[in-house]
């Protein structure tokens, strides 16, 4: 898991500490002398640095003017920062099922209608099966070059071949190098796997786009050094049932962590959502109890959405804790502080939080709205229908300051909400120029009084 060598076989790594993780490593044998390994790749890929072989200055190093390229798909470029950067390596994970296949299908076949040599390598799927798909989605270009083959060694042919701007493999667990003695999909297979495929783009300043699979526990499959080779990683998330995506960037060395692109799942592929915020406070019902709409900060983007609270009396000795879309852990801080700071107590209600639309949300901005939806619960009394609520809690019941709070302003405002309740520093930052209606507080009980009125 953590890619450490050790000379004998452990039940636990001593490194990181996970169990039955150690796999028996052959090294695969010398090649002769001015021979690379494992035919076009080199078997690891381990050829020429790009950018020459003598160190140059920084100054020296020629740019671009224009480094990226859009895909034609907005929000897959909102997350990749402003698009694709030729010669990186880009990895997508998520569970089975969830649209990674579908989503870089659409972003190749956008990358190809817009002139762009696209090659698409599925090691999982026929090349007719491949079409079958291509023609169930909308906007793939006809001309779209589709490789069915796990060799990475062909695949490197078909590249020399074609030259293409942009490759797309799926998945990095069926490709495999002939010349490494382990199967498909194992952990040294993955690893140099990758590593062949970074060497192959960044040697032809080739953007690479790779499909990876996830693990039970949610985490990438194979070893984390996958995660440290690649230029980004983004993660796509949502119920199985529910027919929204959410895109995550979780690593990116060209752009900011943490954005967001937000898709809807319909029969003909993935469709972008401009305005995620209206789509999902649109079922909402104004003004119900144990309903807040809060701001979160994913990215550079500010959106709003809905956490519910529903605080029930239990019947057990040990009241449930459960929480959708948030941590459960931080929700137990939130309720212990509520109920030393804010005089509401739940030691005696089973107490279920739910973030609506498939949202996961981890910012602490979202703080004071989750803390004020179960208060509004246990108390049973409304908030106001049009108030929009940000705010970090700390352990001593004050009222924290969030970042950019004139980003999340800005979008109650423009979904018509009429007031923000939020940290009393952040009012003081904002002056008198506040529209909607600000109103700051300092502490918990201070927020209750006035973000709760009795139904």
């Amino acid at each position: 898991a953590c890619g450490d060598t050790q000379a004998k076989w452990f039940g636990r790594c001593p490194s990181c500490g996970e169990w039955n993780t150690l796999k028996e490593y052959t090294p695969p044998s010398a090649p002769a002398a001015g021979v690379r390994r494992g035919g076009p790749l080199g078997g690891g890929g381990r050829g020429p640095e790009p950018g020459g072989e003598e160190p140059q200055r920084l100054a020296e190093i020629p740019i671009d003017a224009a480094r990226r390229f859009e895909t034609g798909i907005g929000e897959l470029d909102r997350t990749l920062g402003g698009g694709i950067v030729p010669g990186s390596l880009i990895l997508l994970g998520g569970d089975p099922g969830i649209g990674k296949s579908t989503l870089l299908m659409q972003a190749a076949g956008s990358i190809r209608a817009r002139g762009v040599e696209t090659l698409y390598v599925s090691g999982e799927e026929s090349a007719r099966q491949v079409r079958l798909r291509a023609e169930r989605l909308e906007g793939v270009s006809p001309e779209l070059r589709i490789l069915a083959e796990p060799d990475l060694d062909r695949v490197a042919a078909a590249v020399e071949a074609t030259s293409p701007a942009v490759l797309v493999v799926d998945s990095i667990q069926s490709a495999y190098l002939p010349s490494i003695p382990a199967a498909p999909g194992s952990l040294l297979q993955v690893r140099e796997s990758a590593l062949s495929l970074m060497q192959l783009g960044k040697s032809r300043e080739m953007a690479v786009l790779v499909v990876g699979h996830v693990t039970k526990e949610g985490t990438l499959a194979g070893p984390r050094t996958l995660e440290h080779m690649v230029d980004t990683v983004l993660y796509m998330e949502g119920e199985r049932y529910q027919h929204y995506r959410i895109l995550r960037s979780v690593k990116n060395r060209f752009g900011s962590v943490h954005e967001i692109g937000v898709f809807d799942m319909r029969d003909d592929g993935l469709r972008e959502v401009p305005n995620p915020s209206q789509v999902f406070l649109s079922e909402r019902t104004a003004g119900a109890v144990g309903s807040v709409v809060v701001a979160s900060l994913e990215g550079s983007r500010a959106l709003l959405m809905e956490v519910q609270a529903l605080c029930h009396p239990s019947q057990w000795a040990a009241p449930q804790r459960v929480a959708i879309g948030y941590d459960a852990r931080r929700l137990a801080v939130l309720l212990a502080v509520l109920a030393k700071r804010g005089g509401v107590e739940t030691g005696k209600h089973d107490v279920f939080v739910n973030v609506a639309g498939g949202l996961r949300v981890e910012e602490p901005g979202v703080d004071l709205g989750i803390l004020l939806a179960v208060a509004s619960s246990v108390r049973e009394a409304a908030p106001p229908p049009d108030m929009v609520v940000l705010g970090e809690v700390g352990l001593g019941g004050e009222v924290r300051r969030v970042t950019h709070p004139e980003r999340r302003i800005g979008e109650a405002q423009r979904l018509g909400y009429e007031q923000v309740l939020l940290p009393e520093a952040n009012r003081d930052d904002l002056g008198a120029t506040a529209r909607p209606k600000i109103v700051g507080v300092r502490t918990v009980a201070e927020a209750l009084g006035i973000g709760l009125q009795r139904s």
